[in-house]
């Protein structure tokens, strides 16, 4: 079995017993899949009692985790804490014995089905700027201006603590892209991101999202490929364009 669900946010009680009862019937070579924003790894340097806590809950969970990376991941801790480990026909970032990150620009194949996964996004609440840390005497003047600035209205991020250059791919990243399509024939069952393409943006944001390197890249892929289903989050809603495109939020769909 394979379900798949939107933006966690570092909140998992979706994953209850009682919010998601059909895992009294799921091992752990069944999974959900996340379209990203899994917030599990967010914690500054290292895991805190509060994330080691969640991460130990999944953990324990009969199921596992898969995710693509959203915008609102710890980019730095994500690349250089954890190993990547060959996985189903990609590579992954090992989180927990049942916690994998799957990385951007792979196909992997789950119950006989591939999926192609990229996950990263532009974050949109940072119009007021970006702070450095490097540009404060302390961190002490650094959060004392990051609060005084967004109980303003203002909206700001904190590099590296809060947002990272990350969130948008290299262009490594979307070459290896093209590269894994190009081994299957541009030809794949399942489409995991945590953005959409570019029309789609548009088309759901009614022009509110501007285009970026990603959306315009995942533009591109989405009219050469051939899919069964695209499944994405990030923007906080339950919608199905043309049949095909299908975002999630909250809901958790079984698609295998």
């Amino acid at each position: 079995m394979i379900y798949i669900t939107g933006d966690t946010h570092a909140n998992f009680n979706r994953f209850s017993t009682k919010n998601f009862p059909e895992q009294k019937e799921m091992t752990k070579d069944d999974s959900v899949i996340i379209c990203g924003d899994f917030g599990g790894i967010w914690n500054y340097l290292y895991s805190d009692k509060t994330e080691t806590y969640w991460l130990k809950w999944l953990e324990d969970k009969p199921f596992t985790i898969l995710f693509v990376d959203g915008n609102h991941e710890n980019f730095d801790r994500l690349s250089k804490e954890f190993k990547v480990v060959n996985y189903h026909g990609g590579k992954a970032h090992r989180i927990r014995s049942n916690i994998y990150h799957l990385m951007r620009g792979y196909v992997f194949e789950f119950e006989g089905k591939k999926f192609f996964t990229f996950g990263g996004a532009s974050s949109h609440d940072i119009q007021d700027g970006i702070l450095k840390i490097e540009d404060y005497s302390t961190l002490s003047d650094l959060v004392k201006d990051y609060n005084t600035r967004t109980r303003a209205g203002q909206m700001l991020r904190i590099d590296h603590i809060s947002w990272w250059e990350k969130e948008l791919p290299s262009y490594y990243e979307m070459q290896r892209g093209r590269r894994e399509l190009e081994k299957v024939n541009y030809e794949v069952d399942y489409v995991i991101t945590h953005c959409a393409p570019q029309d789609i943006v548009s088309y759901i944001s009614h022009g509110y999202y501007k285009p970026d390197i990603l959306t315009m890249y995942l533009g591109e892929i989405a009219r050469e490929l051939k899919f069964t289903k695209w499944y994405f989050g990030h923007y906080h809603n339950e919608q199905a364009i043309m049949d095909k495109f299908i975002l999630h939020y909250d809901k958790i769909e079984r698609i295998i």
